[in-house]
């Protein structure tokens, strides 16, 4: 098990404080100057380890859920979207487009162990593969902000159902128009600031665990 140390500056007018990972052999933390000033730092406490409990979860009690992510670009997002899958029991990710796929090293960083752990398919058509999918019987919801959408927050009867599939685009262009236009319903996250948006990530990561949990926590999981 990863073992970790708290470090910090020596200098008092910097005093900057980080962790450090302590080599398993040794059981020291590695000696390190400050990133900040360069000086000499120190350790302040023993080494710990990062043992995080998992916390039992109930039945959602939402519906089965996959998610399409149509041509997201950064390796970044999908690995914290493959994080966020498994986090909250998808079935299954459908990549396509320029989506990159868990062979880019660079999932691992954010996904943690988690693209080998959710089920995924590759598309070079997103269009396709929504058809497809909708063929199959799956509802098909985009996470989009335009005049069509109804609030995230305002769809919890609708919820129950058969298996929904959530459609998220690219982060700047958003969900392909075509692929808009064969979803039954699309849905926004509510916003209070300046900005029409969240990160792609952080939207799909609320988006999933509200349909997911919402029902659990709403008064309508009795409709299920």
């Amino acid at each position: 098990m990863t073992q970790f140390q708290i470090r910090q500056c020596t200098r008092h007018d910097c005093r900057f404080r980080f962790p450090v990972t302590v080599d398993p052999a040794s059981q020291t933390a590695t000696e390190i100057d400050c990133p900040k000033c360069g000086a000499p730092t120190q350790p302040v406490d023993a080494p710990y380890a990062n043992d995080k409990e998992r916390i039992a979860s109930p039945d959602p009690g939402g519906p089965e859920v996959e998610a399409l992510l149509d041509n997201v670009r950064s390796t970044y997002n999908v690995g914290s979207m493959f994080r966020t899958a498994d986090g909250a029991g998808l079935r299954r990710l459908h990549l396509c487009g320029v989506t990159p796929t868990p062979g880019n090293p660079k999932i691992v960083k954010t996904a943690l162990g988690a693209e080998g752990a959710v089920p995924w398919s590759y598309y070079r058509n997103g269009l396709d593969a929504v058809l497809s999918l909708k063929d199959q019987g799956l509802r098909l919801w985009a996470l989009e902000s335009t005049p069509r959408a109804h609030s995230l927050l305002e769809i919890i009867p609708e919820l129950a159902g058969p298996r929904l599939l959530l459609v998220v685009g690219n982060e700047l262009s958003g969900v392909d128009p075509g692929i808009l236009q064969a979803c039954e319903k699309v849905v926004a996250i509510p916003m209070q600031g300046h900005k029409r948006s969240l990160n792609v990530a952080i939207a799909f990561g609320i988006a999933a665990y509200f349909l997911r949990f919402g029902l659990l926590y709403s008064g309508y999981h009795g409709l299920i």
